[in-house]
C-alpha cells in the first residue's frame, strides 16, 4: 500500500505518469510542483470534505472558517452543544449537511484504525456513515490518509480537466476517467493533483479546496 507523505513521493508518480503517457510530460512542466495537500486524519478531516461537497472552493472555505470561529470542528464540539444544528445552519451549513455532521460526530468510529486498512475496506467503513459517499470517502483516503493510488474519478474538476488536457469532445463520465487512469496506477492520487493543478491553470479557478 503506498502513501504519499512528502514531496519526494509526488516526483516519483510525476516521473511515472510522464513515462506512461505523453500527454503527462507535456502538462506535468507546465503546472509546476504539485502541492501535497495532506492534512490531518480524523474527523475533522472527513468534516471539511462533507463541507466542500457540491459548493465552490470559495464557499467551502469561507464555512469552513466560521465553523472554526464558533468552535465546531471537533466531534465533542457537535455533540456536546445543545443547539449545534443551529449553529451548524448559522455557519452557512445546510440543513442535511448540519445533520450529516452531527451524525458523524456521534458514530463514534475508530478514526485511527481507519489507517491500517486497505483502500476498499476505509471506503466501506467511511460510506456507512451519513452523508458520506464515495467521492467523501476517496477524498479523505487522498488527503487525510495519504494513499496514492486513489483518484475520485466523480469529481468533476477531474473530469473537465481530462476533458481539456486530452483533446476530449465531451468530459468523461466516471467509468470513462476510470479506464483512462488505468496507465497511471499505481500513483492514481499523483494524477488527481495534476488534474486539479491543470485545472486551476485552464480555468483560473481552484477545482478543490
Amino acid at each position: 500500500m503506498r502513501v504519499i507523505r512528502s514531496d519526494a513521493d509526488l516526483a516519483e508518480g510525476c516521473a511515472h505518469l510522464a513515462r506512461a503517457c505523453p500527454v503527462w510530460a507535456d502538462i506535468l512542466p507546465q503546472i509546476g510542483p504539485l502541492p501535497l495537500r495532506l492534512r490531518p486524519d480524523g474527523f475533522e478531516a472527513i468534516a471539511s470534505a462533507i463541507v466542500a461537497q457540491q459548493i465552490s472552493v470559495t464557499a467551502a472555505a469561507a464555512i469552513w472558517s466560521r465553523l472554526e470561529t464558533a468552535g465546531l470542528t471537533s466531534p465533542q464540539a457537535i455533540a456536546a452543544a445543545a443547539a449545534a444544528e443551529d449553529d451548524l445552519r448559522a455557519a452557512g451549513l445546510s440543513r442535511p449537511k448540519a445533520r450529516y455532521l452531527r451524525g458523524i460526530a456521534a458514530a463514534g468510529l475508530d478514526w485511527d484504525g481507519l489507517r491500517a486498512l486497505p483502500d476498499d475496506a476505509v471506503i466501506a467503513a467511511l460510506t456507512a456513515l451519513p452523508g458520506i459517499g464515495v467521492w467523501t470517502a476517496e477524498i479523505y483516503l487522498k488527503f487525510a490518509l495519504g494513499r496514492a493510488d486513489v483518484l475520485a474519478a466523480g469529481d468533476l474538476a477531474l473530469q473537465e480537466a481530462a476533458r481539456i488536457m486530452y483533446g476530449l469532445p465531451d468530459r468523461p463520465g466516471p467509468a470513462a476517467l476510470r479506464e483512462m487512469a488505468q496507465p497511471w496506477r499505481p500513483w492514481r492520487a499523483v494524477a488527481a493533483r495534476g488534474l486539479w493543478a491543470y485545472y486551476r491553470l485552464a480555468k483560473g479557478r481552484e477545482g478543490i479546496r
